[in-house]
């Protein structure tokens, strides 16, 4: 494994470090709301950053999204590319690849994904006036999923059906129903009736569903390792620049160790969705590695995200200081990727079927 970016990668890694700390101040960040900042992301399309993703790949996804995780730049960054660009590129007809890229790419287009983890969602092939014109692929979706990230400002949204396949649904052909959450990330409820959809790929297309599902749990783990990265930055400074009895505050012992801790599992988390990544770039099996990453961003970045607050001391508990961001996206991602125990035993279970009828993606 070699996780040293190309030149390529780092390039794009260093472009987005400069757009978002440019571009996602604070007081710029506390303005936009629950909504994205539109001249950020009209600023990272311009950079053609969500295109690039292609080129660089899922580990070049992840490095970008460190660094807007450090500032929690308030864009559809991470959904769009991942259940947009990276999945349509990889699993799309040559039709829907030519039809639908150039938006996504461009960032004309938003997409945004909703895979609920204990299903709700039906489609009943054919006999549907798709927006998209009507193939054997086109059906219509019924059901709904409580909270989709970003879907009030997506035009598209990849929608994962009880029986694993995914389908294309615009949003001006849905219900949204606006839902706060922890973070704000203009999150909506989904509601399907009869909802006209496409199927990405149309017939077959096996593994589609693994893959998307193992990518974006990649990615968000990546968003959360500089979520954790800003946070402690954040401690790091306030703690050498506190003082108390004439000291700075991080000369104590105990800010030290809390401070480390919060440091290896920053890393963990880091390292783990890196492999991950790598291993999809590689065409290798990576399943059980973007559970493990999703594990390690669920679990340990909770830990990060508090730490960050707690060293901060009384500043900590402002909900105008800027770590405060922090925490909310730290526990947003955490909820987003699942409960600690849940990951577990669904990576025991892929552990333990891959002897069988599944392969490490968990592809049937």
């Amino acid at each position: 494994m070699d996780f040293t970016p190309t030149e390529e990668q780092a390039a794009a890694r260093d472009l987005a470090a400069e757009i978002f700390a440019d571009l996602a101040t604070p007081e710029r960040l506390a303005a936009a709301g629950t909504g994205a900042d539109a001249e950020l992301w009209k600023a990272l399309c311009a950079a053609g950053l969500p295109g690039a993703v292609e080129d660089i790949g899922l580990l070049g996804l992840v490095l970008l999204l460190e660094e807007q995780g450090r500032v929690t730049a308030q864009v559809p960054f991470a959904a769009s590319c991942v259940f947009g660009v990276l999945a349509v590129a990889a699993h799309g007809t040559a039709e829907q690849r030519d039809r639908l890229l150039p938006a996504l790419r461009q960032g004309s287009a938003v997409a945004t994904g909703a895979f609920p983890a204990r299903g709700g969602v039906t489609a009943s092939a054919g006999g549907a006036d798709s927006a998209y014109g009507t193939t054997a692929a086109d059906g219509t979706l019924t059901g709904t999923v409580g909270w989709v990230p970003w879907l009030r400002d997506a035009s598209v949204v990849l929608v994962a059906t009880d029986d694993r396949t995914l389908w294309l649904v615009r949003v001006a052909d849905a219900r949204v129903e606006p839902v706060e959450l922890t973070a704000p990330w203009a999150a909506g409820r989904l509601v399907l009736d009869g909802t006209p959809g496409e199927r990405l790929g149309g017939p077959g297309g096996p593994g589609a569903y693994e893959d998307v599902l193992a990518g974006a749990r990649t990615a968000f783990a990546g968003l959360q390792a500089g979520v954790c990265a800003g946070s402690l930055a954040r401690a790091v400074a306030h703690t050498n620049e506190r003082e108390q009895f004439g000291r700075p505050l991080a000369a104590k012992q105990a800010v030290q160790l809390r401070a480390a801790d919060a440091h290896m599992d920053t890393e963990a988390i880091r390292v783990t969705a890196y492999e991950a990544a790598w291993r999809r770039d590689a065409g290798l099996p990576y399943g059980t590695h973007a559970l493990t990453a999703a594990w390690w961003a669920s679990e340990a970045g909770k830990r990060v995200v508090h730490a960050g607050q707690h060293l901060h001391g009384g500043a900590g508990a402002d909900l105008d200081h800027p770590v405060h961001r922090h925490f909310l996206w730290g526990r947003q991602l955490d909820a987003y990727l699942g409960c600690g125990s849940e990951v577990l035993q669904e990576l025991g279970e892929l552990i333990t079927a891959q002897g069988g009828a599944y392969d490490e993606n968990g592809a049937r």
